[in-house]
C-alpha cells in the first residue's frame, strides 16, 4: 500500500514538474512490426504523457502488403519522432523527409524492433548506429560491444541481430555523465525482457550509454552488449533503446524512466525529468503500469 501511495504521489509530482517546463511534441510511428505494436504503442504513449513533458500523436502506416505511397507524416511539426515501426520500406519521399528533419536538428527515438527496419537504407543505419536482421552483415558495419571497460569494434563476418530467451537483465551505466544517465545507479535490474545482441552497423558518432551482459545460459552472446545508445546525425540526436519487447516488458520502471529521459534529450539535448524514487536497484527490478 505504501509503495502504491508513493508511486501515485510521485506521478503527480512529476506531472507538475514537467508541465512547468512546457510541452514537447512527440510523434509515434507504427502500423507494421514483427512485435505487437497494437499493444505497445498505447504503452509508449502513456509513458511519455505520464510525466506531462510531452503531447503525443500517432502516425499509423498502411498494413503490410498495402500501398505505402500515402504514408508521409509531417515530421517537421514535431520535436521528436518515436519509431515503433518495423515493416515495409517507406516511400522515398518519406525517407528524404526524415533525413532532412534529422539533418536540421530533429530528434529520433528507436525502440527495440524498430532497429530491425530498413536494412538497406544507408541514412537510417547511420541514424540508429546499430541494427539487427534486415539482411545486415559485415558489410553493414562492425559488431560493437564493451570488453574490460573498452568499446570493441569487431569487423568479423556474420549476420547482425540475435537474442536468447527472456531474463531479468542487469543494466550497467557506461557513460554516467551523459544527461540521460545522470543520477541513475551504476547498475540496475531490468524486468524480464528480450535482450538484443550481436547488432551491427556504422556506429558513427555513437555513444554507448549503458550495457547489458547477455548470459550464455539464456543463449546470450556472453558479451556486454549496448542497451542504450545516443547517436548524432547531422544536427539531430537519436536515442536508441534495445529494450521493450512487449507491453509487459515496458512496465519496468527503469525502461519507463530512461525512455522519458532519452526522448527529452533527443528532442532538446537536455534532461529535466527526474529519476523516480522507485527506480530499480542492482538487486531488485521494479515495475508499474504507466498511468496507474
Amino acid at each position: 500500500m505504501k509503495k502504491m501511495l508513493l508511486a501515485a504521489v510521485l506521478a503527480v509530482a512529476l506531472s507538475t514538474f514537467c508541465s512547468a517546463e512546457g510541452k514537447l511534441k512527440a510523434l509515434i510511428l507504427d502500423g507494421q512490426n514483427n512485435h505487437a505494436w497494437q499493444q505497445t504503442t498505447p504503452v509508449i504513449k502513456a509513458i511519455l504523457e505520464e510525466c506531462g513533458r510531452f503531447t503525443v500523436d500517432v502516425a499509423t502506416s498502411p498494413a503490410k502488403g498495402k500501398d505505402m505511397s500515402s504514408f508521409r507524416p509531417e515530421f517537421k511539426k514535431y520535436d521528436v519522432i518515436v519509431s515503433n515501426y518495423n515493416g515495409a520500406e517507406w516511400p522515398k519521399e518519406t525517407q528524404q523527409d526524415l533525413e532532412t528533419y534529422m539533418e536540421n536538428g530533429g530528434g529520433l527515438v528507436v525502440i527495440h524492433a524498430a532497429d530491425n527496419a530498413f536494412g538497406q537504407w544507408e541514412a537510417w543505419n547511420r541514424m540508429i548506429g546499430l541494427g539487427g536482421w534486415g539482411g545486415r552483415n559485415e558489410k553493414s558495419g562492425p559488431y560493437v560491444y564493451v570488453k574490460d571497460g573498452e568499446v570493441v569494434r569487431d569487423t568479423s563476418a556474420g549476420r547482425g541481430g540475435g537474442h536468447g530467451s527472456q531474463f531479468e537483465a542487469t543494466i550497467t551505466t557506461f557513460t554516467p555523465d551523459h544527461p540521460v544517465m545522470q543520477g541513475l545507479p551504476k547498475e540496475w535490474l531490468h524486468v524480464k525482457d528480450e535482450i538484443y545482441q550481436v547488432l551491427r552497423g556504422p556506429a558513427e558518432n555513437m555513444t554507448i550509454l549503458a550495457t547489458v551482459y547477455t548470459k550464455p545460459e539464456h543463449r546470450g552472446s556472453g558479451r556486454n552488449e549496448p542497451a542504450l545508445m545516443a547517436i548524432s546525425y547531422g544536427k539531430g540526436r537519436v536515442f536508441h533503446d534495445v529494450l521493450g519487447h512487449g507491453a509487459a516488458n515496458m512496465e519496468g520502471v527503469g525502461f519507463q524512466c530512461t525512455l522519458q529521459r532519452g526522448t527529452e534529450w533527443a528532442a532538446t539535448g537536455k534532461v529535466t525529468i527526474p529519476v523516480p524514487a522507485d527506480f530499480p536497484t542492482a538487486e531488485k527490478a521494479t515495475s508499474r503500469k504507466p498511468g496507474k
